[in-house]
């Protein structure tokens, strides 16, 4: 028997839409990848900021989850998906030419990288809620695992690119310069999602409903549903720890390991393949021991490993730095997998977009206090403390699964859970 004759193609290959969203989210993502190395790198080379301005940094660019989450989830849910996509890819675009075009006028400043985060977070959140939306009514739900494996796959792959690359632009051309990069990447996500033809699924009239009404809809099934509660307070606190040590490894890079821009680059994007692995083991090993026991697996006993990244120093104290990230990366990229798929599985389709924004601002919502404790942090007691602290908090987080119903069962929910059903009871372990 030939095997290739009888095994489905791959979503790539038969389906023209999805392929084209591939395309777009994927060029985003090294966009931003080479801004999350070139942002630290200008503040730091060129405007000299301090430890906490560059957690400050940080911080502005997932603030506005914490202040607009919320009811843009309900907009979302009133309106279609794929223009608003558009419109944040295009301000985006807009907002990041701008800083390179600052630096020429000699008008770049702290403030002003500061005001181009805050927006350009702004637009994530509108981008970022869409997406989330959009997905589940482009792929069957049985595409859905293949489509998540693969978006997360492409992203860590970009993000390996991106970084690596936004080292060597910075070293080359500029850390400012470094900037364009990320907006002719976001010129490709304008042309990828203009030309899909998906027609999507007329959003529900908003009638007289109010916005607070409708926001606290979601909010109640999400606090009310054991495993939306669980998953929401487990990414709140390890989005808090990671972007703790994520905010000020640049910094602990170039002042206290001595690496050069290019040499940093280089060593994040190394760590940041684990992601691939990741995106690929997931399904595999969920399938073997379970989704729920493969979640505690990846998030617990793989990032476990970001303990070693303290330890690195000068030489082959490296090493430390690159088994920790990558264990951290693994670990990180599978649990998303399988938390997206049971996520567009299990929600409410008519609320996804308000349950995908509340868990979104309670997880995305810690991430700018990661960053500002950071800086803090880094101030007060020194950079080195300072990731001994937050990268003690990446295994920490990930207790509330271990002692939530995902530690519990073997497998999560696969099946829809309509909105006015009662709440599901987990089912215990089986051997």
């Amino acid at each position: 028997m030939n095997r290739d004759a009888t095994a489905p193609r791959s979503l790539l290959r038969r389906h023209r839409d999805f392929r084209l969203l591939w395309c777009g989210e994927t060029a985003g993502k090294f966009g931003s990848s080479v801004t999350g190395v070139a942002m630290p790198l200008i503040a730091v080379s060129e405007l000299h900021a301090s430890t906490f301005e560059i957690g400050l940094l940080s911080a502005a660019a997932w603030a506005p989850w914490l202040v607009m989450g919320l009811p843009v989830g309900v907009w979302v849910d009133r309106l279609r998906r794929r223009p608003v996509m558009l419109a944040a890819a295009g301000a985006s675009l807009a907002l990041f030419a701008a800083v390179p075009v600052a630096g020429w006028a000699g008008r770049l400043s702290v403030g002003l990288l500061l005001a181009v985060s805050l927006l350009a977070g702004t637009a994530a959140v509108f981008f970022q809620t869409a997406y989330t939306a959009y997905l589940p009514d482009l792929l069957s739900p049985a595409d859905q695992p293949e489509g998540n494996a693969k978006l997360h796959g492409s992203a860590s792959a970009a993000q390996i690119a991106g970084l690596g690359s936004g080292g060597l632009i910075a070293q080359l051309a500029g850390a400012a310069n470094g900037m364009f990069a990320n907006a002719a990447t976001f010129l490709v996500s304008l042309l990828c999602l203009g030309r899909i033809r998906h027609r999507e699924t007329p959003p529900r009239a908003a009638a007289d409903r109010s916005l607070r009404r409708e926001v606290g809809e979601g909010l109640r099934l999400l606090a009310g549903d054991p495993w939306l509660r669980t998953f929401a307070l487990f990414a709140g606190a390890s989005n808090l720890a990671l972007m703790g040590y994520q905010s000020i490894q640049v910094a602990f890079l170039v002042r206290e390991v001595g690496l050069a821009p290019g040499t940093v680059g280089g060593l994040i994007a190394t760590v940041s393949s684990g992601g691939v692995l990741g995106a690929f083991v997931a399904r595999r090993v969920a399938a073997r021991i379970g989704t729920a026991r493969a979640m505690v697996l990846f998030e617990l006993g793989l990032c476990a490993l970001a303990l070693l990244i303290p330890l690195t120093g000068p030489g082959s104290g490296v090493l430390c730095y690159a088994a920790g990230g990558f264990g951290v990366s693994v670990g990180v990229v599978a649990g998303n997998v399988i938390k997206s798929s049971f996520q567009q599985r299990y929600c409410p389709p008519e609320l996804l977009g308000r349950i995908s924004a509340g868990g979104a601002v309670l997880s995305y919502g810690t991430i700018p206090l990661g960053a500002l404790l950071a800086g803090a942090l880094g101030t007060a007691l020194g950079l080195r403390p300072a990731l001994w602290i937050t990268t003690a908090g990446v295994p920490l987080a990930a207790l509330v699964l271990l002692f939530s119903p995902v530690g519990r069962t073997r497998d999560l929910p696969t099946t829809p859970r309509p909105a006015d059903t009662p709440l599901p009871t987990p089912e215990p372990v089986t051997t």
